[in-house]
């Protein structure tokens, strides 16, 4: 049997094999399935399609529903859903209607053809996206109410090691599949791995805290008010610079990442060494890197770790560059790859710890999702601009500019770490 987080030391490799961080592998999972398969994956099929660069790039404008989650994330933190509440718990209800409604969204994707059906590809996109952020809310509470702060880097880790398996799978196994099959038939037996996360839903234990009933005085305050009001009432005016920092932390990783495919193909890489090298083998390093995260945050705790990740993230941007100028040589993506993963990894680990140790127990889903909007937001609304940089200037330009954009984030972090936060 499983022993959970609390029988653990907080140092070793024993505590990723805990109950919560089991539970953790395989919701992340769940969370990381839809993500290629509406953004890495689906640009190559559309460049397949031969849609045009600059409308691939704009397909990035739909993980802008990632980055506004923080708007309806407060119903899930009350709102019941009829029945399916009282049946197995507030956030294991809001998994499985989610989890359901992405399964159903893939497969109706799967039977468009871009070239003819592309406003409706994109309105299906959108749905997906709703469904899965929604789902990122109810899985991301649920994390943080099952476990202290100390033990949050570890989940986080879990976390990333089913949501990279997930990744890998409909990212690499998606791409493997296409290029011997049609991509109608991957996106469909794609859709049935989310039964992973519906099977997980229906077999764990419903977090220790109880959801409010959504009939309490005051209910609109406190779902839409006091969340936020909390947050910004114990941090001050220093509020608005966590804010700030939290919304550039990844705006150098993110504007590449809708390109990131289409630069591959246009560098000469075929289907197959795009899968086995930014997929399989990025998986790898993404996961070492999420591990040492997850190690060195429980060792040396989160500030130090906060200023290197940042310039991890900024500093290996620059490899995309020399890849461009390499041009279609695989030991020169084999090294891009290997640098750009491990930052990612890393980074996520550590920046997920930080998130957690500003969210307020009694706000979980709601603040948690404010921190993660804000972190996409601005990110995603560059990359959408990326193409446009890309058809006008050149892939050179775009790396360039993605480097530039990830200094304030390492000043911010600087003056982060020197004045402290208030963790919760």
């Amino acid at each position: 049997m499983n022993r959970s987080l609390s029988e653990f030391s907080e140092k070793g490799l024993g505590i990723y094999t805990s109950s919560e961080s089991i539970r953790m592998v395989f919701l992340g999972f769940s969370a990381g399935l839809p993500h290629p398969l509406l953004f890495a994956t689906l640009t190559l099929w559309l460049a397949s399609a031969e849609v045009k660069i600059s409308e691939i790039t704009m397909f990035g404008w739909v993980g802008i529903i990632y980055a506004i989650k923080f708007l309806w994330a407060p119903m899930l933190d009350r709102l019941r859903l009829p029945g399916l509440t009282n049946m197995i718990g507030q956030r294991r209800s809001w998994m499985l209607l989610t989890q359901m409604l992405i399964l159903l969204g893939l497969v109706f994707m799967s039977f468009l053809r871009p070239e003819h059906d592309l406003i409706y590809l994109a309105y299906l996109s959108i749905l997906v996206a709703f469904a899965s952020a929604s789902q990122d809310v109810a899985i991301d509470a649920y994390r943080i109410e099952i476990a202290e702060s100390k033990f949050q880097a570890v989940l986080a880790a879990s976390y990333q090691l089913g949501y990279r398996v997930s990744a890998l799978t409909s990212g690499a196994g998606a791409l493997y599949m296409a290029s011997f099959y049609d991509w109608a038939l991957t996106y469909q037996v794609m859709s049935m791995f989310m039964l992973v996360g519906i099977i997980t839903v229906i077999l764990i234990p419903e977090s220790s805290k109880q959801a409010e009933q959504n009939n309490t005085k005051g209910w609109l305050k406190k779902t839409l008010v006091e969340p936020f009001a909390e947050f910004f009432k114990r941090n001050g005016y220093w509020s608005l610079f966590l804010l700030m920092f939290i919304a550039v932390y990844r705006v150098s990783d993110l504007i590449i990442g809708i390109a990131a495919n289409p630069f591959y193909a246009d560098l000469g890489f075929n289907l197959s060494e795009i899968a086995t090298v930014t997929k399989v083998f990025g998986f790898t390093i993404t996961i070492i890197g999420a591990i040492v995260g997850g190690l060195s945050v429980a060792r040396y705790g989160i500030g130090r770790l906060l200023i290197l990740s940042s310039i991890l993230l900024t500093a290996t941007n620059l490899f995309f560059l020399f890849l461009n100028n390499a041009g279609p040589s695989l030991s020169a993506l084999v090294l891009t790859i290997s640098a750009d993963n491990f930052a990612l990894g890393f980074s996520g680990t550590v920046f997920i710890a930080f998130l957690s140790s500003l969210t307020s127990r009694d706000f979980t889903a709601s603040q948690y999702a404010l921190f993660t909007s804000v972190m996409f937001l601005p990110g995603i609304t560059l990359s959408g601009f990326s193409g446009l940089i890309i058809e006008s200037s050149g892939w050179a330009t775009l790396f360039i500019y993605s480097a530039l954009l990830g200094i304030p984030s390492i000043l911010c972090s600087f003056l982060i770490v020197r004045k402290g936060w208030k963790e919760q």
